[in-house]
């Protein structure tokens, strides 16, 4: 088959390897779509994997072509996306069902042979089907779209709350649409990236800040009366780490949520708003898979399915696996501006999505010392 393999730190060749089989208890996927996330460009360009060769990928849906010893046969032709992480379900921590903190877990895409190509195995408990009414592309929107989902039900979030979000980010976004689906009062945002606050302005945010010409707790304070309800940091920015306990309210809740850039400080200030305002501050790792109504991921794939939640828009780029690479390394430089890089297969290609590609020209007249 062929797929996108790491063989080190920025080594990655789009190559023949043998085709996966699958064992005991998993299933052989074909991949229909993969998303890149924003942590694979680190994974690929700086830190690398847990181990070479390995193929990156955890964003995904596709469709099951053969089963392994012991799996039910009905799955052979599924439709489904795949949870990432596989844990151990052994562990006291997954005895709780908190499987995404398994002492003992492995992970696609990072740990094991991801999803950069044809096919994939997958152990037949990560997977979930697809709604008829639900496209692959979208489908494999199902991983972020989770872990937003998860941010927000970390804080508490309630109808008329006012959420802050730091960072206009795919992720950033769908926490946005989220929070906007559960009834609250105003979604601001903030980021340092015009383009990218342009975009949110064109999928219908309205509250939005270049942080670059303005103080966030100033802004978020002025806006709100008393500070956020809930501050989401979805940009792994010291920057904003710091901004966001100002910008809370007394009694608010922060939600710390983005892969950290480099190293997290805060100043006296900041710690002092923290107890002087008895923050809670609260970290959040990827997302809920436990029973319903809980299960965060049949959540997300009902409320894509349905049409309250899209994000169609959001995928601004489609490639084949012999141009991903090319594509990565665009997301590296920020050399064009992007939302969600989506790898298809051949069947599923498709020009680059119109709404990107017009954001890049900034016909849209915003001034950003006014958004």
């Amino acid at each position: 088959m062929k797929a996108c393999v790491l063989h080190g730190v920025g080594d990655m060749r789009t190559e023949q390897v043998p085709d996966p089989f699958p064992g005991p208890g998993e299933v052989l996927l074909r991949v229909r779509a993969c998303g890149v996330c924003g942590s694979d460009i680190p994974r690929i360009f700086e830190k690398g994997t847990y181990r070479f060769p390995l193929i990156p990928g955890h964003e995904f849906a596709g469709l099951v072509e053969a089963v392994g010893a012991g799996v039910d046969s009905a799955w052979t032709g599924a439709r489904a996306v795949v949870y990432p992480l596989v844990p151990c379900r052994r562990c006291a921590v997954c005895e709780t069902g908190a499987y995404a903190q398994c002492a003992d877990y492995d992970y696609l895409g990072s740990r094991r042979n991801g999803a950069f190509a044809e096919f994939v195995t997958v152990p037949t408990w990560n997977l979930i089907r697809i709604p008829e009414a639900l496209g692959f592309e979208e489908a494999a929107m199902t991983e972020p779209a989770a872990v937003a989902l998860h941010a927000l039900r970390r804080a508490g979030v309630d109808t008329g709350d006012r959420v802050l979000i730091f960072g206009a980010g795919p992720i950033g976004l769908l926490i946005g649409k989220w929070a906007e689906l559960m009834g609250v009062g105003e979604t601001l945002m903030v980021d340092v990236d015009l383009a990218r606050l342009r975009f949110a302005q064109s999928i219908g945010f309205r509250h939005l800040l270049d942080g670059r010409q303005a103080d966030p707790a100033e802004w978020a304070q002025k806006k709100t009366g008393r500070g956020a309800d809930i501050v989401i940091e979805a940009s792994g920015s010291a920057a904003a780490f710091e901004h966001s306990m100002g910008a809370a309210r007394t009694g608010g809740a922060v939600v710390l949520l983005g892969n950290p850039a480099g190293p997290m400080s805060l100043s006296q200030d900041a710690y002092w708003a923290i107890l002087r305002k008895e923050l809670r501050v609260l970290g959040s790792w990827n997302s809920a898979r436990v029973a319903m109504p809980k299960d965060e991921w049949r959540l997300a794939l009902d409320a894509m399915s349905s049409g309250r939640l899209q994000v169609d828009r959001m995928i601004t780029h489609r490639v084949g696996l012999d141009d991903l690479w090319d594509r990565l390394q665009m997301m590296r430089d920020h050399s064009e501006f992007h939302c969600k890089v989506m790898a298809v297969n051949p069947q599923g290609m498709a020009k680059n999505n119109e709404d990107g590609e017009d954001n890049r020209d900034g016909k849209h007249g915003i001034d950003s010392s006014h958004l």
